[in-house]
């Protein structure tokens, strides 16, 4: 019984400790502090750059499978083992480098199309006076939606 008090009187201890430090903490937000959340997924998908660079990358895409399919037949045209091998390796290196160029143009066009938008939504959280703006899917209550301004400028 005497086990059972002090175990109730320390939880009770470690309740009034935390929510004192709960509302210690919150003291400090001010009254007028406003959360936007953004749909980040909607807003890239929406995104008139991002559907200009998968086209892009679609189209580069069709051009290497038309190069290996070339590089395939001329490859099969040749009859000496030496030369065919040698033509394999030519054609391996120059698929590596595009393979590379493709890989690196694309990162390069990406980042930049993350920063615009990351740009738009800041601009548009300072115009609405927004103190912080999270993605939608990390909060679970609250906070003001701006996905859809954000959508209308990416358009």
């Amino acid at each position: 019984m005497n086990k059972n008090v002090k175990l109730l009187a320390a939880v009770a201890a470690a309740f009034a400790i935390g929510f004192s430090a709960n509302n210690f903490a919150m003291s400090d937000v001010p009254s007028n502090f406003k959360v936007a959340v953004v749909d980040v997924q909607q807003v890239v998908a929406s995104s008139a750059q991002v559907k200009a660079l998968k086209k892009e990358q679609q189209a580069k895409t069709e051009e290497v499978i038309k190069y290996i399919d070339k590089a395939r037949k001329d490859v099969a045209s040749v009859s000496d083992e030496k030369k065919k091998k040698a033509l394999e390796d030519k054609y391996n290196k120059e698929l590596v480098t595009k393979r590379e160029t493709l890989e690196k143009d694309y990162a390069t066009k990406l980042q930049a199309i993350d920063k615009n938008i990351s740009s738009t939504i800041e601009t548009q959280a300072k115009a609405k006076n927004y103190n912080v703006v999270l993605a939608k899917g990390v909060v679970l209550y609250g906070g003001d939606d701006i996905t859809a301004d954000i959508v209308k400028i990416v358009k």
